[in-house]
């Protein structure tokens, strides 16, 4: 067999008048645009920790601004050097697809977790109430968040069934009302007992002097009556405080002699 060094020269150096300026061009892009993302990584990096994001959303963001820069680099890139895109668009197009309609799931809990990483309905270290589950938030991830129930049991809680239902925040107002009521006999003389739980209450370290507390009578029933007792106290250790007062309070009025009804 024979070769034709003429023909091959001249498919070859045709092929290069042709293609070679859309190759340089793609390499001048390529080595531009890698230096380009490097130096707004970095800009990047230091513009978030500046703004002090939360570090799990901080991490996401830089990761998924960078990558979706590189790709579109590799895009201009094989656009400049001249490859076809239809055919591989079209791949991409029904693979994005197909990992949305399996991934719809997962894809939901991902999107709440950004949101609740922006909106900060809460944040780790706050009381929360959810799904009739009260505890400490202890993390807050793109997928799920992890709170540690008062008696110690860790709950895993989707991101998207936070986003899709209540949650009570416990403590982002920084103070609660305890509310305690006591049933007490018609003997009692009222004046005597509200006397009482007002010194109760005054010497008790844990009440907050705003706002104001309150007592008063809630209920009258046949053989004795509700007194209800209103104060307010810190958000966190809502359990221990209540436990004390409550305690002290039967302390004291046990002491003054207070009757409490018999069944």
């Amino acid at each position: 067999m024979k070769w034709d060094w003429q023909k091959i020269y001249n498919t070859a150096y045709n092929w290069i008048i042709t293609h070679a300026p859309g190759i340089i061009g793609a390499a001048v892009v390529l080595v531009t645009g890698i230096a380009f993302i490097r130096i707004l990584n970095k800009w990047l990096k230091r513009w978030l920790e500046h703004r002090h994001f939360n570090p799990s959303l901080r991490s996401f963001l830089q990761n998924l601004i960078i990558v979706v820069l590189q790709i579109f680099l590799i895009l201009l890139v094989m656009q400049v050097a001249g490859i076809q895109l239809t055919f591989l668009s079209a791949i991409i197009a029904g693979f994005t697809v197909a990992a949305g309609l399996a991934l719809s799931g997962t894809l939901q809990n991902f999107v709440s977790g950004i949101l609740i990483l922006f909106l900060r309905p809460y944040k780790v270290g706050d009381n929360i109430n959810v799904q009739g589950n009260e505890g400490t938030v202890t993390s807050i991830q793109l997928f799920f968040t992890t709170v540690v129930t008062f008696d110690n049991k860790t709950i895993i809680v989707p991101n998207g069934q936070l986003s899709n239902n209540i949650v009570i925040n416990l403590s982002q107002q920084g103070k609660r009302r305890l509310d305690i009521d006591l049933k007490l006999s018609y003997e009692n003389d009222i004046a005597q007992v509200k006397s009482i739980l007002n010194g109760t209450i005054k010497n008790f370290e844990h009440i907050l002097a705003e706002p104001a507390s309150r007592i008063g009578i809630s209920l009258l029933e046949y053989e004795m009556y509700t007194i209800s007792v209103n104060v307010w106290i810190d958000a966190h250790g809502f359990y221990d405080t209540r436990l004390l007062f409550q305690e002290k309070i039967i302390t004291d009025l046990i002491k003054a002699g207070i009757k409490f009804p018999v069944k």
